[in-house]
């Protein structure tokens, strides 16, 4: 019990450090928020553009502007989640305490377990935000949608971006230069065949397979049924359960390969401050 109660510490520490340096660099955070609802916002203003630009006779704006709202808002959760678990590794590098961290006397569960439940809570907070604006801008109707079924789904969704994020934070690790900028290729993927902004079956015939294998992919569709369709919760179990199936494969595999990796850079001397 003493021993649980330790890793919990533990984990809960991890999870203050991150608050604490959201608190330190608020202003980035802030400007990076706002970035977002920008980005967010363009991206969905498609919608009414291609109204205009067919025709309203051909193209229904406000159903494009609730498809491409949710995609923008899913995504944005997901990659969120990815990017706080790859910077693990950037950040501690920064801040000068990586040896520290990665030699202190805890396991790396513990370890990415704090990480892991502060990045889905402050993605949730996050995209909560953006949510809220762009339902007063576009003046969107949630009465029917299907709310606490549509997070339900990007839950069960995240479990599977978080063994992606580990297995993406060893790049960091192993190439101290361009790490961080390398993991930028594997959302890049995953952004491509997952159909955030249009339907995975107008992709090629070989990146629809891929994208079979996209976590995102189920997380979209479910959440696209919760949100605009008004689907029952129970209804969404199709693409909830091939999520946690694949959270379920690759959180073991992305913390057996962050621990060869950690024991490579240890050996290399590749555990330095970069900055």
């Amino acid at each position: 019990m003493t021993t649980i109660v330790h890793e919990l510490q533990a984990s809960y520490a991890f999870m203050e450090r991150n608050a604490n340096l959201i608190k330190r660099y608020w202003s980035w955070e802030l400007v990076w928020l706002v970035y977002s609802i920008a980005n967010s916002l363009a991206v969905s203003y498609i919608g009414l553009g291609m109204e205009q630009i067919a025709g309203s006779q051909s193209v229904d704006g406000r159903y494009l502007v609730l498809y491409l709202v949710v995609g923008t808002l899913v995504w944005r959760y997901l990659s969120m989640i990815f990017y706080w678990i790859t910077d693990v590794i950037g950040m501690e590098r920064w801040e000068g305490t990586i040896e520290y961290t990665l030699m202190a006397p805890i396991s790396r569960i513990t370890h990415m377990a704090g990480q892991t439940i502060f990045a889905v809570f402050y993605s949730l907070l996050f995209t909560a935000i953006i949510l809220m604006v762009t339902v007063v801008l576009f003046e969107i109707d949630l009465a029917k949608a299907n709310l606490w079924g549509g997070t339900l789904m990007m839950i069960a969704g995240s479990l599977s971006f978080i063994g992606v994020g580990i297995m993406g934070s060893i790049l960091p690790m192993l190439f101290p230069e361009r790490g961080s900028q390398m993991t930028h290729v594997i959302i890049a993927m995953l952004l491509l065949v997952s159909g955030v902004y249009y339907p995975v079956n107008v992709l090629p015939e070989i990146l629809q397979k891929l994208a079979v294998i996209s976590p995102a992919t189920y997380v979209l569709d479910g959440a696209r049924l919760a949100l605009l369709e008004g689907a029952s919760t129970r209804s969404l179990w199709p693409y909830i359960w091939p999520t946690l199936i694949m959270g379920v494969i690759a959180i073991p595999a992305g913390l057996r390969i962050f621990g060869l990796a950690e024991r490579y850079a240890k050996r290399t001397g590749k555990l330095h401050r970069n900055g």
